[in-house]
């Protein structure tokens, strides 16, 4: 059965890792990325970014800056014909610096809130979803909710691979698109 939704985490997966990517000129899509993207849009499948965003509770960059680099995201996939639903994402980090920001919290993957909210907004059932990233993080949030799981092996996964068990691992985003709707 074609998933209704994919929850996809950004750093590692969507762009090349860089480290606390927060500049336009940094942010560099993967290989494949964009056409993944696509095959996902092409398939009616509904697009979730979903990224844990540390830098802002370390006081590496403001929500404003993310925001920035965000829109670049979006108006980059616009003009490829793909359809970013939502981009949800988690500022807080329990080690950071910036007041407000500096505490544990509920969204912060591997916790599920952010999907949760997705899922009783939109009425999904777990089995129309698939949760896709490179971090242990990613995977043990889809698994927590009983989610169809995918490490990618760019980014963290490679190193990632052996502490955790998605429900598969695939080489890239594109191959986990690929496999998911059913094309070759």
């Amino acid at each position: 059965m074609l998933k209704k939704a994919a929850f996809i985490d950004r750093d590692g997966t969507i762009n090349v890792e860089k480290g606390y990517v927060h500049r336009i000129e940094d942010f560099e899509f993967l290989p494949g990325a964009l056409d993944a993207l696509r095959l996902f849009s092409e398939h009616n499948i509904a697009l979730y970014v979903l990224t844990n965003q540390a830098g802002i509770a370390k006081g590496y960059y403001t929500e404003e800056q993310f925001q920035i680099i965000t829109d670049h995201m979006l108006r980059v996939c616009e003009s490829a014909n793909i359809k970013i639903d939502k981009v949800l994402y988690c500022p807080h980090h329990p080690d950071g610096v910036v007041p407000g920001y500096a505490i544990p919290c509920k969204c912060r993957k591997p916790n599920t809130l952010l999907i949760e909210q997705v899922i009783a907004k939109n009425d999904y059932s777990i089995r129309d979803l698939v949760l896709i990233g490179d971090k242990k993080s990613d995977i043990d949030a889809g698994t927590a909710l009983g989610m169809d799981t995918y490490l990618v092996l760019t980014g963290y996964g490679r190193e990632q691979r052996s502490s955790t068990a998605p429900t598969q691992v695939a080489a890239d985003l594109l191959a986990a698109a690929r496999h998911i709707v059913g094309v070759c």
